[in-house]
């Protein structure tokens, strides 16, 4: 795909744009360079203030209108979430902002030196490879604390979101940022090989799907390079017989139609405990029913378009082999024509047995599929049953069952009565195929530095 602005809603290509040149490329990365060379040795200070004044700007009521309706454009996010994501990113500045200092303080260690001690040191350029999904929200949990801790950033944004990759940058910039700290580069996915083979770039991160994470280590193990991968998740959504029925369901939908369907985290396997299924499932049908679809610059949407035709057509399959395999489609199962655009029915599937294919796949979209199992170890073992592991979520009053499913589900966050979420002070990432390393918290601000040790006698 070329790197442009389709509207999903209207499959118009509103604006198209060409890759850098090789030529360009190395000059971009020696302005980089010559950047982190001098803004490694800047203070805390000066870059908290330079952060802050980028949150500023995300919460400015015109501004975030601005950038949120870029998103509702390029990717077809609802407008009301599109909101909520550029908040998001106002957060995470602040929190880095305030933070770093104290996650990147020496930390004195009593050993038979005079004096040692543990520092945190920049690593120079880190590559970021993001997704589409959420366009701004996975870029500024990235730049955040790589730019706090001394880094400097380089973005290679998803083709279909040009728009939102420069809008970012020019946050950075107006915000105060040194020229070359940051910088967007409109490349295609054939030339971040080249990117990534640069001595000048020493780490880089990738959210996005399996094969993509996978070509990024490869290459990137090739040159001794770190990286940081969070990829697929095909999440659990557990209801054992003590849940909060109607709780549950009303954030089993919000799980499930979050970005209408399209985030790694959604709930997308719904295990259900036979002694309430039937109640679940119910009101659970019932509120898929009432969710509105449409054009996703009202307000009033709750479901947009896909955002790709790709993504449409895999997402189509995907039902149609799982339906021939035995599945039963209890609501939705088609695309949706009251508008041009990359639309799909919210849709729920059951009866899935083990050969289904979509079992053990990664439903990208508005589909939920649902389990019924007849107790929590059941639940757990289905939970498990899957090659992904990013979040998990479960619902249930009983203590001693909380603490069982916290200690048994594979995965790299574990929600109990809540919606699996990414928070700026909590650490995030997965397990198995759904990647490693972490972003977020400390944890995530020492992904990208060197910890180095120094004893001094």
């Amino acid at each position: 795909m070329g790197i442009a602005t389709v509207n999903p809603t209207t499959l118009e290509t509103l604006q198209s744009f060409s890759a850098l040149s090789p030529e360009t490329i190395q000059l971009k990365l020696a302005q980089s360079e010559s950047a982190f060379q001098s803004y490694r040795h800047t203070s805390f200070d000066d870059r908290r203030q330079w952060l802050l004044r980028a949150a500023d700007m995300l919460e400015n009521p015109d501004k975030s209108q601005q950038y949120a309706a870029l998103m509702t454009l390029e990717m077809g996010k609802p407008i009301q979430e599109a909101l909520g994501e550029v908040k998001k990113c106002a957060w995470v500045c602040r929190y880095y902002a305030e933070q770093a200092p104290l996650f990147l303080a020496s930390q004195t260690i009593e050993t038979d030196a005079q004096e040692s001690w543990v520092c945190y040191q920049p690593l120079g350029i880190i590559l970021a490879v993001m997704p589409w999904n959420f366009p701004f929200w996975q870029v500024f949990r990235f730049a955040a604390p790589a730019l706090m801790a001394g880094n400097v950033g380089i973005l290679k944004h998803a083709s279909n979101v040009p728009q939102c990759a420069l809008a970012i940058e020019q946050i950075l910039v107006e915000a105060g940022f040194p020229e070359g700290v940051f910088q967007t580069l409109l490349i295609s996915a054939q030339q971040v090989e080249m990117v990534v083979k640069d001595d000048r770039i020493k780490a880089a991160t990738l959210t996005g799907s399996e094969p993509a994470g996978a070509s990024l280590a490869a290459i990137a193990g090739s040159q001794i390079k770190k990286t940081v991968l969070e990829l697929g998740g095909s999440d659990p959504f557990i209801v054992l017989a003590s849940a909060d029925v109607d709780a549950a369901v009303t954030t089993a939908v919000k799980a499930r139609m979050l970005n209408t369907g399209q985030s790694c985290i959604a709930a997308k396997r719904f295990i259900v405990a036979d002694a309430i299924a039937d109640q679940f499932l119910e009101k659970f049908i019932a509120a898929f029913g009432a969710l509105t679809l449409g054009d996703p610059i009202s307000p009033q949407t709750n479901v947009g378009p896909l955002a790709t035709t790709a993504i449409l057509e895999e997402l189509e399959q995907q039902v149609q082999i799982a339906v021939a395999h035995g599945a039963q489609v209890l609501i939705g199962g088609q695309r949706w024509s009251n508008l041009p655009g990359n639309f799909y029915q919210p849709t729920i599937l059951s009866d899935i047995t083990k050969n289904n294919p979509i079992y053990s796949q990664e439903c990208f979209g508005p589909v939920a599929l649902v389990f019924r199992v007849a107790d929590m170890e059941a639940a757990i073992a289905l939970a498990n049953d899957s090659p992904f592991g990013l979040g998990a979520s479960a619902w249930t009053t009983d203590p001693q069952e909380q603490d069982h499913l916290i200690k048994r589900l594979d995965a790299g966050a574990v929600f109990i009565n809540g919606m699996v979420k990414s928070d700026p002070r909590l650490p995030f990432g997965g397990i198995k195929r759904s990647g490693y390393g972490r972003e977020l918290g400390i944890q995530g601000i020492h992904e990208f530095v060197n910890i180095k040790t120094v004893w001094v006698k």
